[in-house]
């Protein structure tokens, strides 16, 4: 009875801010996003209105990474980005750009993947057989670079012991095709796609090899200026987007959910096999919002042993959780997953 009216409680406060915001011109917030699957929370809680109820039309620009659009979202061309995160952003604080990691958006488990040219399977049989290959990133001081980084130490070799090609995921299949590859850390769907054309075979699953768990590499990171002077705005933003994030996971561990999420996956997002997408694993993150701090940190520390930033921030500076935790206090206990699902994140 106590959960019950709790729950009640939500709803009613809910449907009092939706015929307030009514009232009220709709107020626009513009986020840039490195368009995936995880990209579906959005378009979620714009298609179910619950964006609508705060008063609050999105508007979304697809990004082709997160890493060279920080000046965007610093001088408030965008108010939100969301995307992995990069050296650019610890610089962005060194340079006291006004900008902030508010929430999470991809933690593990996430699904990437290690492979290796199909025609050295054999020859290359562990990770430090790979010294003196040719490994992609796909982008200079990114979140893949700092996680291949992890993985190569993971078997005693280091990041120094490779040649790095920068290449977007789309292009590596042609590139090991044409042999100029030797391996990659890649995200679905290129992983699946690569090992089920013999294009390369897996060799290992950096969900098991790398030690700080759970890796958050993908955030919502927002324009600090703009919040400061939009505080209901955003606060009301975070209660839709993290509803929204509840019924993602839901739909992850296999609920009810499950066929109208995929729907509006093929919809919305880069993938339209509704094959594809129902076999491959989707990107989880934490049903909270929260950020692993002893993750962020330890990319702080690497970036920063590398040369790529100069300055390193303590945790209250890397993070806000005003605006998740406002949200759980308003939306009340995270909702229960199938219980026989037995993916670990998203929960």
């Amino acid at each position: 009875m106590i959960r019950m009216a709790g729950m009640a409680g939500v709803a009613v406060g809910l449907a009092l801010a939706s015929a307030q915001a009514q009232e009220q011109p709709l107020q626009t917030i513009r986020i840039g996003t490195v368009n995936s699957i995880a990209t579906v929370n959005n378009y979620t809680a714009i298609e179910k209105g619950w964006f609508k109820q705060y008063g609050i039309h999105v508007e979304i620009e697809n990004l082709d990474t997160s890493a060279n659009v920080v000046a965007l979202l610093a001088t408030n061309r965008l108010q939100m980005i969301e995307g992995g995160i990069s050296a650019a952003y610890f610089n962005a604080l060194e340079q006291k750009m006004p900008i902030t990691i508010a929430s999470d958006r991809i933690s593990t488990p996430l699904n990437h993947k290690f492979l290796v040219r199909k025609d050295l399977e054999g020859q290359v049989t562990r990770i430090a057989d790979l010294k003196g290959k040719v490994i992609a990133s796909n982008g200079t001081a990114s979140v893949t670079t700092y996680e291949l980084a992890r993985l190569l130490e993971s078997d005693g070799a280091s990041i120094k012991d490779v040649d790095i090609k920068i290449l977007g995921f789309p292009l590596q299949g042609a590139a090991f095709k044409n042999k100029a590859l030797d391996a990659t850390l890649i995200i679905q769907p290129w992983g699946t796609s690569l090992v089920e054309d013999q294009t390369a075979f897996l060799l290992a699953d950096p969900d098991d090899r790398v030690k700080v768990r759970p890796l958050t590499i993908a955030v919502t990171m927002i324009n600090t200026d703009w919040a400061r002077q939009n505080q209901k705005l955003i606060s009301d933003f975070f209660i839709a987007y993290m509803r929204s994030v509840r019924d993602y996971c839901v739909a992850l561990h296999g609920g009810d959910n499950r066929k109208e999420m995929v729907d509006r996956v093929t919809r919305t997002g880069p993938l339209k096999d509704v094959a594809f997408i129902e076999k491959y694993p989707w990107p989880a993150r934490n049903m909270n919002g929260e950020v692993n701090m002893a993750s962020l940190l330890d990319m702080q520390d690497f970036f920063y042993e590398q040369g790529s930033i100069k300055a390193k921030f303590a945790e209250q500076q890397l993070v806000t959780r005003q605006y998740t935790d406002n949200a759980m206090k308003v939306l009340g206990p995270v909702p229960s997953v199938n219980a026989e699902s037995k993916i670990s994140g998203c929960r």
